[in-house]
């Protein structure tokens, strides 16, 4: 199973960030983070389907990946790119 075909739980959508853009930033991902609040959650970073930046949060379970949490992308955990 790719990571974006993981079941998306209820609570990735307390922010309102849809399947599709969930789907979408893991498709397209950007960047990579270990969540400092849970070892067992990896945080990814992606675009939506509009460009705008999304981090989803994803459990390692024993059967499988499953996505928790959807949010637009804080920037203290993924920090803009220094040029």
């Amino acid at each position: 199973m790719e990571l974006w075909e993981a079941p998306v739980a209820a609570s990735a959508h307390r922010h309102d960030i849809t399947d599709d853009d969930i789907r979408h930033a893991l498709r397209n991902l950007i960047a990579v983070a270990a969540d400092p609040d849970d070892d067992d959650v990896t945080l990814f970073l992606g675009p939506d389907r509009a460009g705008s930046l999304v981090e989803v949060g994803v459990l390692a379970l024993d059967d499988g990946p499953l996505i928790i949490h959807a949010m637009a992308a804080r920037t203290h955990r993924f920090p803009p790119p220094k040029e």
